[in-house]
């Protein structure tokens, strides 16, 4: 009995296993040279190197130095000088000039930082988007940051003084004199202004970045769903600019705790040392009084402070930022 040619005939290309049921080759990467891991650890010590040298010789040092100089009675002249242990921290807050310092720096620092970031966002969410007016205006707004600090405190000294260019006009026009510079108040007011006139058109070039990145299709949205102008700004536009809005908070307060120049040009410290700030109190007069051991001290708590502060402010951002993608 012949068999069948069904049992004869060999399984032809029809009757292969399907395609993803076939055995995958697997491919082992092999292991790079250790010659070739050795070139790339030393370049990017090479690329890093540079920057790391920076910090450690420009900020890691003279901390270091002047953490070290702070518990001594150094006068900055004299070869030896004696160890105080933490008496001048103790000096320090209990110091009537550097509580009325701190609290000078203090409210420069509040209100210039909302006023710079609600000035800045503001000003850049109109100037969004293209034209030769918006374009003219960013450079303008953009312009005082180009200038220095003391070119800034010396013109508007020139303008707000009690012979500048504003009394100059009431006094032609027969109105009495406004004590801009004079009188504790207005000049502490008059200063804070001038703060956040050089200041806030940095904040304003930040926040048009971070509005050319919003995604257009997003408003678009916003605008089909029916939802008004400011609610697309609350609800779309000001969760996209989170990581933006605590760059400019950080940076605006970092920079404000540490106003000097423009105190020094402006006011140098006056009326009455009304206008004088933690750091120009460090700096004019601890140095030039020959306490260099007080003045790091001074300088030490100033540091410590500015760096809670920032770490707070970002914790508080990341924990917000967290809070509405959930």
């Amino acid at each position: 009995m012949r068999p069948s040619n069904a049992t004869l005939s060999a399984p032809g290309p029809s009757d292969s296993p399907p395609v993803h049921e076939r055995p995958r080759r697997t491919q082992h990467t092999p292991p790079r040279p250790l010659r070739v891991r050795a070139a790339r650890s030393l370049s990017s010590i090479f690329m890093v190197g540079p920057a790391l040298a920076a910090v450690v010789a420009f900020i890691l040092i003279p901390v270091v130095v002047a953490g070290r100089l702070s518990l001594t009675d150094w006068d900055g002249f004299s070869d030896s000088y004696k160890s105080l242990g933490l008496d001048n921290y103790v000096q320090l807050f209990h110091d009537p000039g550097v509580k009325n310092a701190a609290y000078v720096t203090l409210v420069i620092a509040a209100v210039g930082t909302v006023a710079c970031n609600v000035l800045g966002l503001g000003l850049a969410v109109m100037l969004n988007g293209e034209g030769r007016v918006k374009a003219i205006l960013r450079g303008l707004f953009f312009y005082p940051h180009v200038l220095g600090a003391v070119i800034i405190g010396f013109l508007w000294s020139a303008i707000l003084s009690s012979e500048g260019a504003i009394n100059t006009l009431l006094n032609a026009a027969h109105r009495s004199k406004i004590p801009f510079l004079s009188d504790p108040h207005w000049a502490l007011a008059s200063v804070v202004f001038v703060v956040i006139w050089s200041t806030f058109g940095v904040n304003v070039v930040l926040y048009l970045a971070g509005l050319q990145t919003i995604p257009e299709s997003l408003l678009e949205a916003a605008r089909i769903d029916g939802a008004s102008r400011w609610q697309t700004f609350r609800q779309v536009v000001l969760p996209m600019l989170a990581p933006t809005v605590t760059i400019n908070v950080v940076l605006v307060l970092v920079q404000l705790l540490r106003v000097y120049d423009l105190v020094l040009a402006m006011t140098d410290g006056g009326p009455a040392g009304h206008t004088q700030t933690y750091a120009y109190l460090v700096l004019s007069e601890s140095f030039l009084n020959g306490k260099i051991g007080y003045a790091s001290a001074q300088s030490i708590v100033l540091m410590i402070v500015i760096t809670v502060l920032a770490v707070v402010v970002v914790t508080l951002r990341q924990r917000s930022e967290k809070a509405v993608e959930q």
